[in-house]
């Protein structure tokens, strides 16, 4: 059993378009250490959105092993993997996905509720992420009430409440100005490092991932 937060083995995952076979990942080998940081660029539609999607255990259809904490996602059905994405992950995506009829801290607490804590500590880890994140006036406003680089905080804030492992972020600061971008980053970087998560952020901007442990690239498929 590796001591790996993450490892990937011959990763692999194709399309039928049109009668043509394209192979967006080719056979992609990969391991990431607790508290790393990794940043993984290339251009869009290189495969990063992809490579998340099956570190993420969130669809089907790749070849290879992906292990989560020590555990062959391979070979678990729907329920374990779904498991193991609950206990072991947290997600940023571009674009916040809050839930709009609930507020800050509600989108903060809903998922630590579905994870099987009580309200009470629920709420204490919603109000320490968001105030570590400059948002303790903000805790009652609802999505439309909060600015972009609002919303994406308490996006960050939401992956972060389970204390994931690994988070996985893909382009988690590409729809902020540049401004706002480096501070949300670098909020994020703070606390994901502050708690000992690994991190995987996808992104096709180099001035940002020089800010991370080390870069990865993938071009035509291939990690290097």
């Amino acid at each position: 059993m590796s001591d790996a937060v993450v490892r990937l083995i011959g990763l692999t995952r194709s399309f039928e378009q049109g009668g043509v076979r394209i192979e967006v990942l080719r056979g992609v080998n990969m391991e990431m250490r607790p508290g790393e940081i990794v940043g993984l660029l290339g251009p869009s539609g290189s495969g990063k959105s992809t490579m998340l999607q099956a570190v993420g255990l969130l669809e089907g259809g790749f070849g290879g092993i992906i292990e989560i904490a020590g555990t062959d996602a391979s070979k678990l059905e729907s329920r374990g993997r779904t498991e193991l994405r609950r206990n072991h992950l947290g997600f940023v995506y571009q674009f916040h996905h809050l839930l709009p009829d609930f507020n800050a801290e509600e989108n903060v607490i809903l998922p630590q509720l579905v994870a099987g804590k009580d309200r009470a500590t629920a709420t204490e880890r919603a109000r320490e992420l968001l105030g570590a994140l400059g948002l303790s006036q903000r805790l009652d406003h609802r999505p439309s009430q909060l600015s972009g680089g609002e919303q994406q905080r308490v996006a960050v804030a939401r992956a972060l409440a389970n204390r994931p492992q690994l988070v996985l972020a893909d382009e988690p600061t590409g729809n902020l100005d540049e401004l706002t971008a480096d501070k949300v980053l670098a909020q994020f970087l703070e606390l994901v490092r502050g708690q000992g998560s690994a991190a995987l952020i996808a992104t096709h901007n180099e001035r940002l991932a020089r800010k991370m442990d080390r870069i990865v690239r993938l071009h035509e498929g291939v990690l290097q």
